[in-house]
């Protein structure tokens, strides 16, 4: 891993180290069912200023950096992560984000996206990103399309969310590198 800045940006949209006084946005952005009802269930709700300490507290101790902010005109609106996996999956992360409600539907989600993407590519060694999605969750599916994101699999009935049993979509974006 490299030792450059954790702070990257396309000049609209950055993606930076979480600080410990995000708490105060974080727990305002993330105290929102509609945001936990696409989330898994690990995700509390309500969202506390509690669970956001604990939450950036975690992430500040992760080695490689896996969690990051998402700030938009020099506001923090969300969080972005990309989640190596282990054993024959090692060269594959998980991406997972969250977008404060007042700030959907302003292309922030995809800048993101392809902000974490380079990063994990280019720092984690990794060769596939992968984000799972529910099937009601189409929004999600869009910022991933737009990404360059291809839909995988359908696994069906695959979970459960707010007492509905539901598809999963699975969505992977796999670096271009030779062998």
């Amino acid at each position: 891993m490299s030792s450059k800045p954790l702070r990257f940006t396309d000049g609209v949209v950055t993606i930076r180290k979480l600080r410990r006084s995000d708490k105060f946005r974080l727990a305002e952005i993330a105290n929102n069912e509609k945001i936990a009802a696409n989330l898994r269930d690990s995700f509390p709700s309500p969202y506390t200023l509690e669970d956001a300490q604990k939450f950036i507290s975690m992430c500040l101790r992760q080695v490689p950096y896996e969690i990051f902010a998402i700030e938009f005109e020099g506001e923090f609106v969300g969080t972005i992560g990309i989640h190596r996996q282990s054993d024959v999956y090692r060269k594959t992360a998980e991406l997972g984000y969250l977008i404060g409600e007042p700030y959907w539907h302003k292309g922030i989600a995809p800048r993101a996206v392809n902000l974490i993407c380079e990063y994990g590519f280019r720092e984690m060694d990794i060769i596939k990103i992968f984000s799972a999605v529910f099937a009601f969750n189409t929004a999600s599916q869009r910022v991933l399309e737009k990404c360059g994101f291809t839909l995988e699999a359908v696994l069906k009935a695959a979970a459960i969310k707010n007492g509905r049993i539901c598809d999963e979509y699975r969505y992977a974006l796999i670096h271009n590198r030779p062998n």
